[in-house]
């Protein structure tokens, strides 16, 4: 994988800034239009290095990284409620003109059904999309581009940036310290990425099942 998709590669590459530097991937991948980021395996690495887990050759990658777990449970949620909040504010101001009549992927009729989808289900959707990739950046520009209400979206982005964030964390910290992780980390970062793109298949497969030509917009 590129070398900014590996987590451990890519907190090596912030040296002592380790924590810095996670905290604003992960509030840029939080709603700041820069989707292609490894959340969740970065969470679970983050937890890994704070039990003091990583072994081998990335340990050497992350030696500079000096996480504290609790430090991490509070500052990744607060990173990820802040991402998600701009990128609120960047739908209710600018994500209306990213969606155009005759374009490929942000058609205008889908900024509608948005709407009409967080109007009728839109607060828990706000919390689940946390734990998909790409759509956990979109879902707060469409819900602002979308006019859903700023307080429900924020009660709901505070409650999924707090259990995506410290969960996700919390369980690398904690499945960190069994050897058999440690051994399995690649198989593990595997699992994480195809669990967390199912939701995307399965909107693309009722898409495609109920109207080929939305397949692609799923």
């Amino acid at each position: 994988m590129p070398g900014f998709m590996d987590p451990f590669n890519l907190i090596g590459y912030f040296g002592t800034w380790a924590l810095a530097g996670l905290l604003l991937v992960i509030l840029i991948e939080s709603g700041v239009l820069f989707p292609v980021l490894p959340g969740d395996s970065l969470l679970f690495v983050a937890g890994l290095i704070a039990a003091g887990s990583a072994t081998g050759d990335h340990k050497d990658k992350v030696e500079a990284a000096n996480f504290n777990i609790w430090i991490l449970i509070i500052s990744v949620p607060i990173a990820a409620i802040i991402g998600g909040q701009i990128g609120y504010w960047i739908g209710r101001y600018a994500g209306t003109s990213m969606f155009k009549p005759d374009a490929r992927f942000l058609k205008e009729k889908y900024l509608d059904e948005a709407h009409a989808f967080f109007e009728k289900r839109g607060p828990i959707t706000i919390l689940l999309a946390r734990f998909v990739p790409i759509v956990r950046t979109l879902a707060p520009i469409v819900a602002g581009a979308a006019r859903m209400k700023f307080a429900v979206f924020s009660l709901y982005n505070v409650v999924g940036a707090i259990i995506w964030g410290a969960g996700i964390t919390l369980l690398g910290y904690w499945l960190g310290q069994f050897e058999i992780v440690q051994k399995l980390i690649e198989p593990i970062f595997i699992l994480i990425v195809l669990i967390s793109v199912l939701p995307m298949v399965f909107e693309w497969l009722r898409r495609r099942r109920n109207n080929p030509s939305d397949a692609e917009a799923a």
